[in-house]
């Protein structure tokens, strides 16, 4: 067992440092013209996070057999996407938060005004380079490849759920309402690393929907670990404002479930995600220690 997560610990920590130096050549230079928002952008994407969306891109690409040099570009795009989303959502007129991975959120280093350009730049950026780089063996494959990730962020994904989880601020959600809100806020994205780093490579149909089957319970079970960590963690810890979801009466599945309840739908989502890569064998391998990972952590 030991060697196993040393083994998968190297692996991850290798993808963050290859993510990283990616990242830093993808965004513009803090030096050009507009300084100020190149850096703003910098300071929101660099030196911060698990990067799980790369991670579980460069693990769909394992399965798919897929160039690296293609991963860590439809990774860095899932990213920047992601990165965006945080940008956003910490604004005054979202959740009004002044902390994220550790420091000041963007709008309280910089100002309101300059979090909103970086957003609005990060997410066009992320398109760009789906564009401008050669991930698919046809030009039809690299289409779809867009529009997988544009979906994934607009009104019937990310941007969507946000929406929902706006409007569900101090009222009483059922089960399947606020799944139905992750699916979207949280869940999209994931399914769309997943689908984007096998789509740098081959796979079959079969293989496709097994791991959309995958990502789909990863994604869930994404957000209900880290339901139950802003409920019992602390702000240092977390890199953000611990707690906040129940000072703003914002429903989660530990509202809905209870902490002990809410942990064991993450382990039975765990299962779900593990069989569902079961017949792709060992070329999944990261993939399983991944929900593994996201189920566990701590933080």
């Amino acid at each position: 067992m030991k060697v196993i997560e040393t083994d998968f610990q190297a692996w991850m920590g290798g993808v963050q440092a290859r993510m990283e130096a990616a990242l830093g050549r993808f965004l513009p230079a803090a030096h050009l013209a507009p300084a100020r928002l190149h850096e703003a952008m910098r300071y929101a994407v660099l030196e911060g996070g698990k990067r799980v969306r790369p991670l579980l891109a460069f693990g769909a690409g394992e399965v798919a057999h897929a160039a690296p040099e293609r991963l860590e570009t439809v990774a860095a795009a899932v990213e920047l996407i992601h990165a965006y989303s945080l940008v956003h959502d910490d604004l005054p007129c979202m959740d009004d938060d002044v902390l994220r991975r550790g420091k000041p959120t963007v709008h309280v280093e910089y100002d309101e005004a300059t979090a909103l350009l970086v957003g609005d730049a990060l997410q066009s950026l992320a398109l760009q380079l789906l564009a401008e780089h050669r991930l698919a063996d046809s030009a039809g494959a690299q289409l779809e490849m867009v529009r997988t990730l544009a979906l994934a962020a607009g009104s019937r994904g990310m941007a969507g759920g946000q929406q929902i989880d706006l409007e569900s601020t101090g009222q009483s959600l059922g089960l399947p309402e606020l799944e139905l809100m992750h699916i979207h806020k949280t869940g999209a994205l994931i399914r769309a690393a997943v689908t984007l780093g096998a789509a740098c490579g081959q796979v079959s149909e079969s293989e496709k929907l097994k791991l959309d089957h995958y990502a789909k319970a990863v994604g869930l079970a994404f957000q209900v670990v880290d339901d139950v960590l802003d409920s019992d963690a602390s702000t240092a810890t977390l890199g953000k404002t611990a707690g906040k979801d129940a000072r703003q009466g914002k429903p989660t599945y530990v509202s809905i479930l209870g902490p002990g309840r809410a942990g064991e739908l993450a382990g039975e989502l765990r299962a779900e995600a593990h069989a569902a890569l079961e017949s792709l064998g060992p070329r999944a391998r990261r993939l399983a220690q991944l929900a593994d990972f996201i189920v566990l952590r701590k933080f």
